[in-house]
């Protein structure tokens, strides 16, 4: 086959001219660096980065994490499957002439790449995401994992993920496992899919979320080597195709987090058809009602807890906490009889105080949003409540008691007692160090620094104080700062190294205080990701702060900026002068480092090993920053040792911080995240 008509092979299936012919040659010559590719087929530099990060979220070239990166073409195998299943509509042409391109394909002899070395990439757009899926389940030959709701579970099988997975001719020997959660409106639904099963020569495993835990999260995990994670976690059949956003990797740091959210899940689920079973039969409830009188069960419910000689343990909503203070005598009652308490429910800035009361009485944890209300008292009595108050009146009625469910079937509560006790366990203590404990009120982080460490002394001006080309900047409003990205999307903005520059995208800011066997310290991250229509182009960048003894005290401290725009960095460089972190400037490439705003959750991850202060290095791991609440638009400025000044606008959130570690998943409350989903940066020279 000669390279011309290798090159309208893959024109026909939908490659560019010079996509094709970066293809080509990085299938003929194998791993190449970008500016090698550029310089040998002719291709100015600027648009060889462009060619190959559309072929990498494409999933036809792989790169490498070592820098600088070397670029491969996965093998031509590989590409046709994917073009088949992505293009349904010319599925049947493409698979008539597979092996007649593949035969004529061999004569070019690409080199094999090496797929051992860790790489990374978000994938858009569902066609894309299904079928690299679908390549996974072909690939399978241990193992494969998938975590999804009924309704993406629907979805996947209108895809023919199932149907490979029963076509696999290794499907014997490979363990099939598949977590789902189960209500009553899905029976109909998995039913379907169960009778679609083959019954001979599959190894499925279907388990279904015990009561009270909930998918937060879809993946797919193949042979412990590679994953899919699904950045976006809705489960709407009628999203569009573009909603669809996912991280694949095969960083094992990466592969192993996800595994361990995984297993944790798979111990506290049930067989699928034995949880259709007792949803249809309501077996597990043969001692068990539902109480529809909401004074009956307000009134049972607070004599069981009168009651308790050993231990109550809860978990609520958010309010569900407020209320608990407001009936703080129940708690304070028992813990004087030597009763121990313990209570779970997401920390956000609207409950922090009243579980810092609480903490004085009782044990208090954050866990993520949407778990059932539940409370067990003595391992003996178990209350479960429906939706939690939505407002402040109904915290103080008894209207969250109506239609309460009440067991004291043994072996129900036992049961769902460990499942809370498991997330009693990875659930964190409300710090009091929160996010605005470390900005103050309003702010980034402090900026001004004294012998090499964070003072104490901000040199922060926010409101009217601040001054841009001698006047006085006003308060901003959500529209002001939205029409000024809007405008500088139509008229860029132009840097030389007199003038300013001005950057415009999302930042997240994420206090995380990890646990022991993370053998991390705490962490003050910034994420930053600008567009390109900033003054240097799109940027991703990541800032991060230890908590350290300095000459001031202990304060967070700057020791790491990761960032992968080159001519950023080198200001960057002149911006933090000064600074603890000037020294350890790390530039990566497109495929090491990624940040996606995707609605209203920030998403930011990382495949290379980041030196901190010493003894700690921060493995490869991702963020989550979610909003929630009501927006806050405010401005502040920074005033750098360096000379440079820093004006700071941004339409945000406070937010719920999830950081993915090799070890586990660590959930961070609502007091220790905040999401400037549209932030505007104006730096200034000296």
């Amino acid at each position: 086959m000669s390279q011309e008509k290798a090159l309208k092979t893959l024109e026909s299936l939908g490659f560019t001219q010079l996509d094709a012919k970066v293809y080509v040659f990085l299938a003929k010559k194998g791993p190449q660096k970008a500016g090698d590719v550029a310089k040998c087929l002719k291709i100015p530099k600027q648009s060889i980065y462009f060619i190959i990060r559309h072929l990498q979220n494409d999933g036809i070239v792989t790169s490498t994490v070592e820098r600088p990166a070397r670029f491969s073409a996965v093998p031509f195998e590989k590409v046709l499957d994917l073009f088949v299943n992505a293009k349904m509509e010319e599925a049947k042409q493409i698979q008539r002439n597979k092996e007649e391109i593949l035969s004529d394909w061999q004569s070019i002899t690409p080199t094999e790449t090496d797929e051992a070395t860790p790489k990374f990439a978000v994938l858009e757009g569902r066609n894309t995401i299904f079928s690299k899926i679908q390549q996974m389940v072909k690939q399978t030959k241990k193992h494969l994992l998938t975590m999804m709701a009924v309704p993406n579970l629907v979805r996947a099988e209108q895809f023919g993920l199932f149907d490979a997975a029963f076509a696999h001719p290794m499907r014997n020997s490979i363990q099939f496992r598949l977590l789902t959660e189960l209500s009553e409106q899905d029976i109909d639904a998995v039913r379907n899919l169960l009778k679609r099963t083959p019954k001979l020569g599959l190894g499925l495993e279907i388990r279904a979320l015990d009561l009270g835990l909930k998918l937060n999260s879809r993946m797919i995990i193949r042979d412990y080597e590679e994953a899919i994670f699904f950045i976006n976690r809705g489960a709407d059949l009628q999203a569009t195709e573009k909603d669809d956003v996912c991280l694949w990797t095969n960083c094992k740091s990466l592969v192993d987090s996800f595994t361990a959210v995984f297993e944790d899940l798979w111990r506290n689920s049930t067989d699928i058809e034995k949880k259709i079973t007792e949803i249809e039969t309501g077996k597990q409830t043969q001692k068990a009602y539902v109480i529809g009188d909401t004074e009956t069960a307000h009134r049972k419910y607070h004599e069981a807890m009168r009651s308790a000689k050993e231990e109550i343990v809860m978990i609520t909503s958010s309010r569900g906490l407020i209320a608990c203070l407001k009936g703080s005598s129940l708690v304070r009652d028992s813990t004087k009889r030597g009763v121990s308490v313990k209570i779970m429910a997401p920390i956000t800035s609207e409950n922090l105080d009243a579980s810092q009361q609480l903490l004085q009485c009782c044990e208090v944890r954050h866990v993520p949003t949407g778990y059932l209300g539940t409370t067990i008292i003595d391992g003996q009595h178990l209350f479960q409540f429906k939706n939690p108050p939505p407002d402040e009146e109904a915290l103080r009625s008894i209207s969250y008691f109506e239609n309460t469910f009440y067991t004291n079937d043994s072996e129900y509560v036992t049961k769902t007692k460990n499942m809370l006790n498991d997330i009693w366990k990875n659930a964190q203590v409300p710090s009091a160090i929160t996010l605005e404990s470390i900005n103050g009120p309003g702010g980034s982080a402090n900026a001004s620094f004294s012998d090499g460490a964070l003072s104490k002394a901000v040199k922060k001006i926010t409101g009217p104080m601040l001054i841009e080309n001698g006047k006085p900047l006003a308060e901003p409003t959500e529209k002001d700062i939205l029409n000024k990205i809007i405008n500088a999307q139509k008229h860029p903005p132009s840097v030389s190294s007199k003038d300013i520059a001005r950057m415009f995208g999302s930042v997240g800011q994420a206090v995380i205080h990890p646990p022991d066997y993370f053998n991390l310290p705490d962490m003050l991250i910034h994420i930053i990701h600008y567009e390109k229509h900033s003054s240097y182009g799109a940027e991703d960048s990541i800032i991060i702060m230890l908590l350290h003894e300095t000459s001031n005290g202990y304060d967070y401290v700057p020791v790491a900026f990761v960032g992968d725009n080159p001519e950023a960095i080198d200001l960057w460089k002149k911006v933090f002068a000064g600074m603890p972190m000037e020294q350890n400037f790390l530039l990566v490439k497109k495929d090491e480092l990624q940040i996606r705003m995707h609605g209203n959750t920030l998403f930011a991850g990382w495949t290379v090993q980041i030196p901190l202060l010493p003894p700690y290095t921060l493995p490869p791991a991702f963020i989550l920053i979610e909003a929630y609440g009501r927006v806050k638009t405010g401005i502040f400025a920074l005033n750098l040792p360096s000379g440079y000044k820093l004006i700071n606008e941004c339409n945000g959130f406070e937010a719920f911080v999830t950081f993915f570690h090799s070890s586990s998943k660590y959930s961070g409350p609502g007091t220790d995240g905040f999401l400037a989903r549209d932030a505007i940066q104006t730096v200034y020279p000296p």
